[in-house]
């Protein structure tokens, strides 16, 4: 142990192609985390100064918005400035503030996604009792349970990754500081961290996803005795919205997290990834929120009351 060399900051590899490759996707990358924080932010707008929209449901997006912002802007800045940089170098204490953020904020949205189908369940199936069982008592406390399961879980995890010493190499093979990749650098035992991770899956993971199959399969049967058609296609049209995105977002991390190892490699896991800091925001502000017409129309008066006000 007097021989070996810790390591007190990473290298972060990235992608592994060339200069106009890498400006390439700099450029893209750059419109998409563009897009998500616009359309984050002006859901969040929208339904803070629209009270026809201060109801669970718009309550729930909100926190959505807020979460997705904070997720996108915790990895993709420093993911895009290290597309333009020729040394990828990152701090044993900035490792780590990414690894809690990654973490925290990834399982606080898998909480909540859970939370939203619940509430989608309540309004669809018990619309008689909507107001009664999702009161602001509730859906507070299911907000503040959400965002403090993912941040407790959050802090457990690095934690236990930054007790590890670090020896020998320090290249991480991802582009940004990811819990699996900088866990193959520890030369220690990382079986703790191992059932750590696992136990945090099954919990936040598997079992929330298992609670929102079971909610859109009684949305469905609900949805197939509604007699008028016209309400059944539009209520049929938002849940599949929803459960596409929320099929993508669980399905990627059970196969990040939970998937057998030997399918694992750098590449997918790298892919996997990117969906989860750049595409994932966009959409959930795409089809979740703007997608939504009571959305959409309150952004509309709003844009009107802005272009207006100036000849006023």
């Amino acid at each position: 142990m007097e021989n070996q060399t810790f390591a007190t900051e990473f290298i972060i590899l990235g992608f592994s192609t060339g200069p106009s490759m890498q400006f390439f996707m700099f450029g893209i990358f750059s419109v998409i985390y563009t897009v998500s924080l616009i359309g984050n932010a002006l859901v969040f707008v929208v339904i803070c100064h629209n009270s026809q929209l201060h109801t669970p449901m718009y309550f729930f997006l909100c926190h959505l918005s807020i979460l997705d912002i904070c997720y996108a802007s915790s990895n993709a800045p420093h993911i895009l400035g290290n597309l333009l940089l020729q040394r990828k170098t990152i701090s044993f204490v900035g490792c780590g503030t990414q690894i809690y953020l990654y973490m925290a904020l990834a399982l606080t949205e898998c909480v909540l996604l859970a939370v939203m189908s619940y509430d989608r369940y309540v309004a669809i199936c018990h619309p008689l009792r909507y107001n009664v069982i999702m009161n602001w008592r509730v859906c507070t406390t299911m907000v503040a349970c959400s965002w403090t399961c993912g941040f407790l879980f959050g802090a457990i995890q690095v934690g236990l990754t930054l007790r590890l010493p670090f020896c020998g190499l320090n290249e991480v093979d991802h582009f940004f500081c990811e819990l699996l990749a900088v866990l193959k650098l520890a030369c220690a035992d990382i079986t703790i961290n191992q059932t750590v991770i696992f136990t945090a899956c099954v919990l936040i993971l598997l079992f929330p996803f298992l609670l929102v199959i079971v909610s859109y399969l009684h949305i469905l049967a609900t949805i197939l005795h509604i007699h008028s058609a016209a309400a059944r296609h539009k209520t049929f049209s938002t849940c599949s919205s929803y459960v596409t995105v929320v099929g993508l977002y669980y399905g990627t991390a059970i196969s990040m997290y939970l998937g057998p190892i030997t399918s694992r490699s750098a590449l997918r896991e790298k892919i996997l990834s990117l969906f989860y800091s750049f595409i994932n925001p966009m959409l959930n502000a795409l089809i979740y929120s703007l997608r939504n017409e009571q959305v959409k129309g309150a952004l509309v008066k709003v844009l009107r009351r802005e272009r207006s006000f100036p000849s006023t």
